[in-house]
């Protein structure tokens, strides 16, 4: 297997990251200008690549579409994508999120695993303040493969999930709460101290980072079926 790259002065851009992952390339487009991300779609698009782009602003879609590329944004997430998804792999993931507040890391996580072609049930505002509702849905989250939890304030929501559940759960802590919450870091330390079985964490907000492992436990899952 070639590694390959394109070098377009300010990037190099790699092409061969799919044939050896398994996942399309990935751009970071939070502190790249407009033009850049024009010009780096723009050389994907002409090697026939599919790209997905995290934290891309409104403003960044909207010159990429002027400039005439044709891209799908969806503006909670803030996720861009190019080309289409990849094929379905099979399995399901659950992506629950305490509130509403949570839901542009959520939706980051749920919007790559479907560009990633997996198959996505989304059960969201079920944070343990009113833990009755997280219940009714619990049998609904039993009947996929991996649970993402993301949770901002304490980051209760994981642990109570792995606690109830058989599968693996992907706890993702996320940059909401008051003063004492740190920007995500008392949920992220209560999620890498949760007692429940099953849990690994990502870093705060990070539910790109989720997906990815999801769709990962995903694929073994479907060797291990083959």
């Amino acid at each position: 297997m070639a590694d390959t790259y394109t070098d377009i002065g300010f990037a190099k851009l790699d092409l061969s990251r799919k044939e050896r992952t398994g996942l399309p390339e990935t751009i970071f487009c939070a502190g790249k200008t407009k033009e850049q991300l024009v010009e780096i779609l723009r050389t994907f698009q002409k090697k026939n690549c599919a790209v997905l782009g995290t934290r891309c602003s409104q403003e960044q879609a909207d010159f990429v579409v002027s400039n005439g590329l044709a891209v799908e944004y969806d503006v909670t997430s803030k996720v861009l994508t190019l080309g289409e998804p990849l094929p379905n792999v099979g399995g399901k993931v659950a992506v629950c999120c305490a509130g509403t507040a949570d839901l542009p890391v959520a939706e980051e996580a749920a919007k790559t695993l479907e560009f990633f072609g997996s198959e996505v049930s989304r059960h969201y505002d079920v944070g343990i303040a009113g833990l009755h509702r997280l219940l009714s849905k619990i049998e609904d989250i039993r009947q996929n493969d991996v649970i993402i939890a993301v949770a901002g304030m304490e980051g209760a929501l994981a642990s109570v999930v792995a606690g109830l559940v058989s599968s693996p759960v992907i706890a993702v802590p996320t940059s909401v709460g008051y003063g004492a919450s740190l920007g995500g870091l008392s949920a992220l330390l209560a999620m890498l101290n949760s007692c429940a079985e099953g849990v690994s964490v990502v870093n705060i907000d990070n539910g790109f980072g989720a997906a990815v492992q999801a769709f990962r436990i995903l694929k073994l899952k479907g060797k291990n079926n083959d």
